[in-house]
């Protein structure tokens, strides 16, 4: 009970500093309720000093408008995905019946072109044609009906060669689908594995479509097969063996494996005999490999 009671026991000085502490309060308390701390006090809203605040707060908010609004860079129309197109301002309909007319293997050369297709109105092709980008040489008075060679005509003056293996970055980079990037992983390819022996080889390449293989395919073309470095399958090592560009790990152990069977391959058609050997890959895989 003793316990219970010195919870409320308070000397004279704690009484005294409760007391001015309630006094306080109610004190400011009074003070907010009847004392009047609004102004009489007008404000001129055609005064030069509140214009001239508008106007910096309208700036303000014209700046941040155009940071919210996306900007747009130069891009081929070609490649409008269902994405772009909706960001663009293009509707459904529209974004289809372009993806409908590129199914065919066509493309658009000019804004005018775009618009036929699309059938985009006047606006939205003024506020788009100023960012469209086509390849260096397309011309603007091409035909519309011409469109199915259009994509892969080109100035045979603007390249070097005509021959895939000896294609630069530059030539490569004339066809339409094919920029900067794509046209090095190209070229870095070819280096990978020797040289392009067989057409379908490009198709290899990391990020390539249908479409952009047909369209190299249509102006670049395999001259002469590379002379590519060939190793004795019965004397090479695990790690040459695994140097082939279509060769994995695990491949290349059934293929050691079968030589130790064998004792010796006669010939290289022998690796068809391996169980799961990937018979598509074997005209691939026999580029850099001799039992002589």
């Amino acid at each position: 009970m003793k316990q219970f009671k010195s919870h409320f026991w308070y000397s004279k000085s704690q009484r005294n500093g409760i007391f001015f502490l309630l006094v306080f309060i109610v004190l400011f308390q009074t003070v907010y309720f009847f004392v009047d701390f609004s102004s009489n006090e007008k404000i001129n809203y055609n005064s030069t000093e509140v214009q001239y605040i508008n106007k910096k707060l309208d700036s303000l908010y014209e700046v941040a408008q155009l940071e919210r609004t996306p900007k747009i860079y130069p891009f081929n129309p070609n490649f409008i995905t269902d994405y772009k197109g909706y960001k663009l301002g293009m509707t459904t309909e529209e974004i289809d019946r372009l993806h409908v007319f590129r199914s065919h293997n066509k493309y658009v050369n000019t804004a005018k072109e775009f618009q036929k297709v699309t059938l985009v109105n006047d606006s939205l092709l003024n506020a788009l044609k100023p960012y469209f980008k086509f390849p260096k040489w397309i011309t603007s008075n091409r035909s519309f009906s011409n469109k199915t060679k259009a994509n892969t005509s080109i100035d045979k003056t603007t390249i070097s060669t005509t021959d895939l293996n000896l294609a630069t970055v530059t030539d490569l980079k004339t066809i339409t689908g094919v920029g900067d990037k794509l046209a090095n992983r190209i070229v870095n390819y070819k280096k990978k594995i020797q040289g392009y022996t067989f057409n379908s080889q490009l198709k290899e390449v990391w990020g390539i479509k249908q479409d952009v293989v047909q369209n190299v395919l249509k102006v670049f073309s395999i001259h002469q097969k590379p002379a590519v470095f060939k190793i004795n399958l019965n004397t090479a090592t695990f790690k040459q063996v695994l140097q082939n560009p279509y060769v994995n790990y695990e491949l290349c152990k059934k293929i050691f494996d079968y030589r130790d069977e064998v004792a010796e391959l006669q010939d290289i058609s022998e690796l068809k005999n391996i169980e799961g050997f990937p018979i598509e890959k074997y005209d691939r895989i026999i580029l850099y490999l001799e039992t002589k």
